[in-house]
């Protein structure tokens, strides 16, 4: 895969990410608002899980490759413990359910995937390929 394209889909991976979180953290004050200015499909669950699917396999597609490069497992472990907290929010019934505990579970998830791709994108940028590289 291409530098410029890996490149774009970190970026794209870690605007989307931290998109949600803000979207998680700042829902809870905004849900009387959100049937008045009909925007209340926001809240539907099938827009939540189809995000979180996307971004799922957004996340696993780039930083995966981008550890085909740099050999170092500190983003993708940021992304799947991310990935966890966000599967765990969306799944399990009690905590879905609870209004102020699942917004904390998505934006802390959201976050940490976020920031999975940001780290994944410096990795890349400061990758240098010499003798020991084998890419």
């Amino acid at each position: 895969m291409s530098s410029p394209f890996r490149s774009w889909l970190d970026r794209l991976g870690a605007t989307g990410s931290l998109v949600c979180a803000v979207h998680c953290a700042v829902l809870p004050l905004l849900i009387a608002l959100l049937p008045a200015l009909g925007l209340s499909g926001w809240l539907g669950e099938g827009f939540e899980r189809v995000f979180v699917v996307f971004a799922s396999l957004l996340g696993v597609f780039s930083l995966a490759s981008g550890y085909r490069r740099h050999r170092v497992l500190r983003a993708l472990g940021m992304l799947v413990t991310g990935l966890v907290v966000l599967w765990v929010a969306v799944l399990y019934t009690p905590l879905h359910h609870s209004v102020v505990p699942h917004a904390i579970a998505m934006t802390f998830g959201g976050t940490l995937v976020g920031l999975a791709h940001v780290l994944n994108l410096r990795l890349n940028h400061g990758h240098v390929h010499d003798a020991s590289c084998a890419h």
